[in-house]
């Protein structure tokens, strides 16, 4: 099949960033292309400037064989290609035609004509086999069928490339399914899909080729039957699995069998973000997350934190049950939580170090049983003298620290609330080699003083170098569980990559 779309030595650079790196990329018409890669790979970086929302700083790009440089989204349109988002970006209080001819409505003397937009827009969702009222507002379905009516309003436009940005992170099985089966239509249709995801499951299932990024550059474009999953996660995480050899520390599992459980999951799950899993947790035990994004560790994580709600199964903390409502709930437990995104989740940047580090121990106590401003400033003085924080004083403003040092900051808040479980959402990105080595063996004399730990990396090495359990994650779902001596990254890897059974 002949390109339709041809991206030749794409770059875009930001403020001390190169997002593209003379990225080369093609997408044919009747074909789904899978756009692979991890966090920070430049796949939204691609998009962006394939549709206008950034202005490419390098490279060209060609539709048909003819040189385009759209300006905007709508620009992109224009010339026949159309975005849907993982977020549905249309309007739940307004009724489903509406919100496929928004914007461009058929009127007849300045007044809308109702009947044929309604008309009309049930044809549009026809040719996507779904037929519901189109008079109802939006918000009265569900996200698969809003998914749905977003995909039918970018096809309405003429459009010649669809690019699919994860549109199936809020779907369940089921609704997946019907998805696939719409795009298989239309690739039928002749259409030319590009379908950004983290699932492998579905890539294999749906996909006819996989083009691979990796910081910025291109890894490589492949049929998607010609890669074994084990080679397209090696070229994901730039590990070739020769060299994924990692000692682990030695581990006594006589003595680790006999640990007190503290936390016990039975079916937990939430719809829509992770599928039911069994899990127990013990005291002085450190269990690492492995996966690649998207594979439901921070969704894990959120669970057993109490932020998101679990609509299936059930918690037990020594032996009773308990419910996991909200972050107090498990604040009460002795729970801590470093989320992944610390800048917008973890750090109040306005604050100082010290009232940052006495934050969640405040909380707990109730803002009556207010700490004096002394007792603050021994614990604050206390934690960054024992994480090492580079910081003039307690009272410098967080937002004024390194990455690494705000982490540090964010760890020293939860250890000053003592807690029996901490859990740790990539605690080391983004932060120099001397952070990460801290924070490590911080985990680990956590662990010699009876803590729990849930620890979640995407490096898989530091994985194997803190967890005595390593559980394995992918597609939202927890696929198996690791523990002895002698793993190492290539066992975890050849777990992720294996087909479902």
């Amino acid at each position: 099949m002949a390109e339709m779309l041809e991206m030749r030595g794409v770059s875009k650079v930001f403020p001390g960033v190169r997002a593209l790196d003379a990225v080369n990329f093609t997408a044919r018409r009747g074909e789904i292309h899978a756009l692979m890669g991890e966090n920070g790979a430049g796949k939204s970086t691609l998009i962006k400037v394939l549709t206008g929302a950034e202005p490419r700083d390098g490279g060209e790009v060609l539709l048909d064989g003819q040189p385009i440089r759209p300006r905007s989204p709508k620009d992109a349109q224009r010339v026949g290609i159309s975005t849907v988002y993982q977020e549905v970006n249309l309007v739940p209080n307004l009724s489903v035609a509406e919100n496929l001819f928004l914007g461009r409505q058929p009127t007849l003397l300045g007044a809308i004509r109702w009947r044929a937009m309604n008309r009309r827009a049930a044809e549009a969702l026809n040719r996507l086999n779904l037929r519901i009222d189109v008079t109802r507002d939006l918000g009265t379905y569900s996200i698969a069928v809003q998914q749905m009516v977003a995909i039918a309003r970018a096809l309405d436009v003429k459009v010649k490339l669809l690019i699919l940005d994860e549109p199936t992170s809020s779907l369940d099985a089921g609704e997946v399914h019907e998805l696939f089966a719409v795009l298989r239509t239309l690739r039928e249709q002749r259409l030319g899909i590009i379908f950004v995801t983290h699932f492998l499951d579905q890539v294999y299932e749906v996909s006819d080729r996989i083009t691979v990024l990796r910081n910025g550059k291109l890894v490589g474009e492949h049929e998607t039957k010609a890669l074994p999953r084990d080679q397209l996660v090696a070229k994901m995480m730039g590990r070739e699995l020769a060299a994924l050899v990692s000692e682990r520390p030695a581990r006594d599992e006589a003595q680790a069998a006999q640990k007190r459980v503290l936390l016990s999951a039975r079916k937990l799950g939430r719809r829509g973000a992770i599928e039911p899993f069994d899990l127990d947790i013990a005291e002085g035990e450190v269990v690492g997350l492995a996966g690649l994004l998207g594979s439901g560790r921070t969704e894990m994580a959120r669970l057993l934190f109490g932020i998101d709600r679990a609509d299936t199964g059930e918690i037990s903390i020594d032996g009773r049950p308990v419910h996991l409502t909200s972050p107090r709930r498990a604040i009460a437990e002795r729970f801590g939580f470093c989320p992944e995104d610390r800048k917008t989740q973890g750090i109040i940047p306005d604050l100082t170090v010290r009232e940052n580090i006495i934050l969640a121990l405040q909380a707990s106590k109730g803002f009556i049983r207010a700490f004096s401003r002394r007792r603050q400033l021994e614990l604050a003085n206390h934690y960054i003298k024992a994480l090492s924080i580079a910081a003039r004083d307690a009272e410098q403003p967080v937002k004024n620290l390194s990455g690494g040092n705000q982490q540090k900051v964010i760890l020293a808040r939860w250890l000053a609330s003592d807690p029996r479980l901490l859990i740790l959402d990539e605690p080391t990105r983004g932060i120099d080699v001397g952070a990460k080595a801290d924070i490590q063996k911080l985990v680990l004399s956590l662990c010699e003083q009876g803590k729990a730990v849930v620890f979640i990396s995407s490096e898989l090495e530091e994985v194997v170098r803190c967890g005595d359990r390593i559980v394995v994650m992918r597609d939202r779902r927890k696929i198996d569980e690791l523990s002895g001596e002698g793993i190492d990254e290539h066992d975890i890897l050849r777990t992720i990559a294996r087909a479902s059974a």
